[in-house]
């Protein structure tokens, strides 16, 4: 089986920054394909990259990239995106589920039209994005769907604070647990795979605590390592996990935890749905 992602496709929702680029830029040092549909067209005063800056780093990176500006709550954008990537590159052999949205509102604070986006992006989003993608992953000599969400916990602590956002995660990942079974025969991985602190993303800047939040996350780089990690393993034997990133990269070889610190020598700060208060260093 392939060791590597060079001359694979990969499908990515959301990759214009932070994780999804991530993924992206460790495949495309494979000289992998990396198509990516994302809404961000124009620079945004928050938040760094366009779909097209992001192609520009792929392919410095040494991948070929293809960018499709695109709202993955519409079916036929995304069927149409799934289309110019197979005509482009031929096939598709991975399917990333990055795109998500976030509001960690309480249930009467959260507005309505809030907890709509995050389903339809979060959930329904990825599902139609893996639902588009699996006809071309039957092709696939090792085909993976990997899916950025958590385990799932019926903790108090996960359900209580933010139920809105914690439905449309939990939904990612029942929807990877269902693609495995669904699709074993066929050979097709499904996985999800989330991390046990904080990663240095926008959303973390800008929504969860600026810079002091920051300096307590890893970067971006940890799961995407991981990620690569998941999507090179044989197919039929690496499904219905779901995966947290330093576990996976302790499987690895991986023991030095603190090169993924965002500040030098900081102190990682446990993720929002993970059971262990104690992360590897």
């Amino acid at each position: 089986m392939p060791t590597t992602l060079a001359k694979k496709t990969l499908f990515i929702s959301g990759a214009s920054r932070g994780i999804g680029l991530a993924i992206a830029l460790r495949a495309a040092g494979d000289g992998a394909n990396v198509a990516l549909i994302a809404k961000t067209a124009e620079p945004h005063p928050k938040l760094e990259g366009t779909v097209y800056t992001a192609a520009e780093q792929i392919e410095a990176a040494g991948g070929q990239a293809l960018p499709i500006v695109g709202d993955i709550r519409d079916e036929a954008q995304v069927v149409s995106a799934v289309a110019q990537a197979v005509e482009r590159f031929g096939g598709i052999d991975v399917c990333v589920n990055n795109a998500s949205a976030i509001n960690l509102s309480g249930t009467e604070a959260l507005e309505m039209k809030r907890y709509d986006l995050m389903q339809d992006i979060n959930t329904r989003g990825s599902f139609l994005v893996s639902k588009t993608c699996i006809p071309h992953l039957r092709d696939a000599e090792n085909p993976h769907i990997l899916t950025l969400s958590p385990p799932i916990g019926l903790e108090p602590r996960w359900l209580g604070p933010h139920i809105g956002y914690t439905l449309a995660k939990y939904g990612m990942s029942l929807c990877a647990l269902g693609f495995a079974e669904e699709l074993r025969d066929a050979g097709i991985a499904s996985n999800a795979l989330w991390p046990r602190t904080l990663i240095a993303t926008a959303a973390v800047q800008n929504l969860l605590g600026g810079e002091a939040a920051m300096a307590r996350s890893r970067k971006p780089e940890l799961y995407a390592d991981a990620a690569y990690a998941v999507v090179t393993r044989p197919s039929r034997e690496c499904t219905g996990n779901t995966y947290l990133c330093e576990d996976v990269l302790a499987e690895e070889g991986v023991t030095d935890f603190g090169q993924y610190m965002y500040v030098k020598d900081g102190e990682p700060q446990v993720d929002l749905f993970v059971d262990s208060v104690d992360p590897p260093s």
